[in-house]
């Protein structure tokens, strides 16, 4: 069906089920179906109670203005829907805390503050939280060093049984090929963005001074203190109950005081009391608040790699001084870094944030520990070997998954990560960086926006303050819809997830509306079957061989007036939609 086809319904006009926000009531294949509930514009939402996984992360919530953007006339669509999606303004699920659209830095980016073209992709991606230093780097890492500390071994051992050099990093090291701790402050100023900085926990674990412990939460509080109030919200530590991870195995000889070779979960919480305690004082010594995290497991399945018990004995250890709770997830589940197909990437997209959290709803209380915000500070997908990282799925996935983390209240989010290498597609960043690994990409120029820019893009531009309720009876076709408080517009983002084209009818109720809508068409290319790693925005194809439009900015939205409550728009299959009404 050409893209030119779209536009608003001129058949008969639809209302929303009676109860508001159920499938029932026209969202089948009729285009003409319906309830018989007259439209209703009255807008009386009422916010739901912030959730405790949320928590302090809506502090600073506000409400969101959406910009019209330049447009040309769209032609209607005369043909019928296939699907509808209900919307009920009036009913609120949650505020968007504005944290769930971050993103992790690292420090094989370089000092990428001159680098105005990527400081403009990240500005206009407003992530407004940026991580550091590094994920699991974050654990050799020494922010006020430019050379190894003398109090650390020059080998560390590893999980699988083996040793090597201790490869540290360092925040004072202002050579061209890292990120060095002022610059990452830079990074944080030039994007409007806030910090959330990972401490380095397993100098705890690996330290050879008479007190390690004490040593290591010293580090971290003079970070805080370095600091000065830039970043809200620190990690203590990074995956620590993996094998891949520094300090997950050490050499007790060369210890001084006594410690389990392997890390246990108890032993962590025991230590993240030390480091509580160090960096909250030096916060409060220069008049500061600050919100210290602890790190758990996402799920009961623990693999042979990591500590069995580990929440149990967190939780158990660290008690009530945790001020939030820290999970990573990368899926699909089932196997890690198996070549999955682009349907299982975008099921499990949706399923993990609600199935990371029901498991943590019920895991933290049955350690006897009350629930907490809930911050996601890494996720991508795994798979790999047919370029799924670097596709267009993956785009979808992103959109999904920070959809379904505000649906299911998360607090905090960060996706991994904004710059990295070509890996054959294989690689997680969202912008390619020539100098990361020794494999250059010769499709790609320095810095080049990858498909997922392009889909969270959208999705802030189109996403508002408070999420309301929008249903389809076809699982295929997911939508987030939001208002926005500050310019009284409403919109939906329909992510097609299927393989067949849809023509969708967005049915709209509690919402006054303006006379025109608008929206953004993304889809993929027709390279590498159906890992495409190029996106077209509204028929304007990919600027190089791989990503999409570097014009995305100016890029003209389609536009047609509105009828009644109804927008009927096409969904090609694969493809992302973002509509906005006009207030």
């Amino acid at each position: 069906m050409p893209l030119i086809a779209i536009g608003l319904c001129s058949c008969a006009k639809k209302v929303a089920p009676g109860n508001g926000n159920q499938n029932s009531g026209g969202g089948g294949n009729n285009g003409n179906g319906g309830s018989t509930t007259p439209y209703d514009s009255t807008y009386t939402p009422v916010d739901p109670a912030v959730a405790a996984t949320q928590g302090f992360f809506l502090d600073d919530w506000a409400t969101k203005s959406f910009t019209v953007p330049t447009a040309s006339a769209a032609a209607a669509l005369i043909v019928n829907a296939t699907d509808t999606i209900w919307v009920d303004a009036d009913v609120v699920l949650t505020k968007i805390p504005k944290y769930v659209f971050g993103a992790n830095s690292n420090l094989w980016m370089g000092q990428i503050v001159t680098q105005p073209s990527l400081m403009q992709y990240i500005t206009d991606l407003s992530p407004n939280v940026i991580r550091g230093p590094a994920g699991s780097v974050s654990d050799i890492y020494f922010f006020n060093s430019s050379s190894q500390p003398s109090d650390v071994p020059d080998t560390l051992l590893n999980g699988a049984g083996g040793s090597g050099p201790g490869g540290y990093w360092f925040g004072q090291n202002t050579q061209s090929w890292t990120l060095d701790i002022d610059n990452y402050y830079s990074l944080l100023q030039q994007t409007s963005s806030v910090g959330l900085q990972t401490v380095n926990f397993a100098y705890s674990r690996y330290g050879l001074s008479a007190d390690p412990v004490a040593a290591a939460a010293h580090l971290a509080a003079d970070w805080v203190r370095y600091d000065n109030g830039r970043t809200k919200f620190w990690e203590i530590g990074n995956e620590d109950y993996g094998n891949w991870e520094a300090g997950f195995v050490v050499d007790t000889s060369l210890s001084h005081y006594i410690q389990p070779p392997t890390i246990t979960g108890t032993l962590y919480g025991s230590n993240f009391l030390v480091f509580a305690d160090s960096m909250r004082a030096a916060a409060q010594g220069m008049g500061l608040t600050i919100k210290i995290g602890a790190i758990l497991l996402a799920s009961s399945s623990v693999g042979s790699n990591q500590v069995g018990n580990w929440n149990q004995g967190v939780l158990a250890a660290s008690g009530s001084s945790p001020d939030f709770y820290i999970v990573h997830d990368y899926y699909p589940d089932e196997a890690y870094e198996q070549n999955s197909p682009g349907s299982q990437i975008l099921s499990d997209a949706i399923s993990m944030p609600n199935s990371d959290m029901t498991f943590l709803l019920g895991n933290i209380p049955s350690a006897g520990t009350t629930v907490k915000p809930i911050a996601m500070t890494e996720f991508n997908i795994n798979s790999q070997g047919s370029q799924q990282q670097i596709s267009f799925v993956n785009g979808m996935a992103g959109v999904l998954t920070v959809g379904e983390q505000i649906k299911n209240h998360y607090g905090e989010a960060s996706r991994w990560d904004l710059a990295n290498s070509w890996a054959q597609g294989n690689d997680q960043g969202m912008f390619y960086n020539s100098a990361a690994t020794g494999d250059p990409d010769p499709n790609e120029s320095n810095w080049n926006p990858r498909a997922c820019f392009y889909t969270l893009y959208f999705f802030q531009r189109f996403l508002g303050d408070r999420m309301v309720s929008s249903t389809s009876a076809n699982s295929d076709l997911v939508a987030y819809s939001s208002t926005f408080g500050g310019s009284s517009n409403i919109a939906s983002v329909i992510v097609n997830k299927g393989t067949v084209d849809k023509v969708v009818d967005i049915n709209i109720n509690h919402y006054p509306m303006g006379t025109n809508f608008y929206f953004f068409t993304l889809v993929g290319g027709t390279d590498n079957g159906e890992f495409s790693a190029r996106v077209s925005v509204n028929g304007v194809g990919p600027s190089q061989v791989i990503g999409g439009p570097l014009n995305y900015s100016a890029i003209s939205a389609n536009e047609t007036p509105r009828s009644g409550n109804n927008l009927k728009v096409y969904c090609p299959a694969r493809s992302i939609l973002y509509v906005a009404v006009d207030k």
